[in-house]
């Protein structure tokens, strides 16, 4: 009983009472604003029978065709501020008749009653009445006499009374609001500060804080929330440590594997370029045999080097050895190292010297014109330009360019766009290493396709990097 006292649907309620008393102020203005139009409707309602019943009274005294002395008669007995007609005779007093509207005399005339209409001049509301005098014949048969009377009352009292109950209204708000507001504070901080509390968990676990927990206070459905999100914390940073740990051990392993096999791999390097010597003299099955064997291990250092590589980039030990370079010049002897010349197209523009890690910009290169010749085809065009702010190195192939599925993952490591290109040359490491180097730089590397066709392939890096 008590928890579901303190519960936080009970506060609720308690929120929802207070809103109902503001509900309350609203409509005090609302009844406010009917009593205003009731009082209206019925004060017309008055003015409109008095005028009737002094017309009724005074009409059998009249007498027809009526004369000017009929008239005036029959204006004395209306009052002041009234205009009393019939064809081309006329009995007005009052210095407010000229406010009478020739809407209302239409009216008149076409319904054959007594029509009214409120205006709104000189500051002050007016009440406009017309109607024609009716003769009824013996078989009670009414027909409009000509006659027609219009008079024109004041309402200043009606809108005083209008404008005191709009200051009523006006008054009661004032006071409930402050007590409102005051009790809705309250009633929010009350239900808010532990909302506030978990929000400022969530956000910190969010940036990474496994740590941060709220401490559950009360009985409440907040309460059970906290305890909830404090659970979960706990299983994610379990799941995280776990993960943490496999990665850091599998980064651990790579690193030792490709340090481990460093050694014995140069000495089979060496054996085989032994064997390359005297594979010419072999015969033809057996020379096969040792070009493959001399093709794999090659493959084989390549992607020891490779993983050596990555895992530096994973451990956060991989530094820049910043030289000031011509970088158009880098990438010239890049390709011309590795006898590509006769396949690529070569173009630089703008004042190309910086400040750049040659070998890390050789790898990049390598790399994009190397997965261009072996994917794509001929000629590979290179442009390298550079502006203010960044150096640019375009590489476009004529091959087919990259498919809507490959494209979101040609950075990924040893990802294969064709199942059937397992024992193609190259680790799969390659355009990794490059995408790890050009951030290494600061820059960023991006993969497309050419509007002519062809993937391409943009490397962006700072020119400011003279003080990295």
């Amino acid at each position: 009983m008590i928890r579901r006292l303190r519960g936080l649907r009970t506060r609720l309620l308690v929120t929802f009472v207070l809103v109902a008393v503001l509900g309350a102020t609203a409509a005090a203005w609302s009844s406010a604003a009917s009593a205003s139009g009731s009082l209206v409707t019925a004060s017309q309602r008055q003015l409109s029978e008095t005028l009737a019943g002094q017309i009724g009274a005074v009409t059998p005294q009249l007498t027809y065709p009526p004369d000017q002395a009929t008239l005036d008669l029959l204006r004395g007995t209306v009052g002041g501020d009234t205009v009393v007609t019939y064809r081309d005779l006329r009995s007005a007093s009052g210095a407010d008749i000229e406010l009478i509207t020739d809407a209302v005399r239409e009216a008149a005339r076409s319904q054959n009653r007594l029509v009214t209409q409120r205006i709104s001049a000189k500051g002050t509301a007016w009440l406009l009445l017309g109607t024609p005098v009716m003769i009824t014949a013996p078989d009670g048969t009414r027909t409009p006499s000509g006659i027609e009377v219009y008079a024109v009352r004041d309402l200043t009292s009606v809108q005083e009374q209008i404008n005191s109950l709009t200051r009523t209204a006006a008054v009661t708000s004032a006071l409930v609001l402050p007590l409102a507001v005051v009790l809705a504070l309250l009633a929010a901080r009350t239900v808010l500060r532990p909302v506030r509390k978990l929000r400022d968990t969530a956000r910190r676990l969010a940036a990474g804080d496994l740590d941060a927990r709220s401490p559950p206070r009360g009985a409440d459905e907040l309460a059970e929330l906290t305890v909830t999100i404090n659970e979960m914390a706990d299983s994610v940073q379990t799941s995280m440590t776990k993960m943490e740990r496999m990665r850091a051990d599998a980064r651990r392993f790579a690193a030792d594997v490709s340090h481990e096999l460093r050694t014995p791999l140069t000495t089979l390097t060496a054996v085989v370029d032994v064997l390359a010597i005297v594979a010419e003299d072999m015969e033809a099955d057996a020379r096969e045999s040792a070009q493959m064997a001399i093709s794999e291990t090659h493959r084989l250092v390549q992607l020891v080097e490779d993983l050596m590589e990555v895992s530096r980039f994973d451990a956060g030990t991989a530094k820049l050895r910043l030289e000031y370079i011509d970088a158009a010049e880098a990438v010239y002897y890049c390709v011309r190292a590795r006898n590509w010349l006769g396949q690529v197209d070569l173009m630089a523009r703008g004042e190309t010297r910086q400040w750049l890690d040659r070998r890390r910009l050789d790898v990049i290169v390598a790399n994009l014109v190397g997965n261009a010749l072996r994917h794509g085809e001929p000629p590979v065009r290179v442009r390298v330009s550079a502006d203010p702010e960044w150096l640019w190195v375009e590489v476009v192939d004529n091959g087919p360019g990259l498919s809507e599925e490959v494209l979101p993952h040609v950075f990924d490591r040893f990802y294969k766009a064709d199942a059937a290109r397992t024992r193609t040359p190259g680790s799969g490491l390659g355009l990794a290493i490059a995408l790890e180097n050009a951030r290494l730089h600061g820059g960023d590397l991006v993969a497309g396709n050419a509007k002519r066709g062809g993937a391409r392939f943009v490397l962006r890096l700072p020119r400011d990097l003279e003080d990295a």
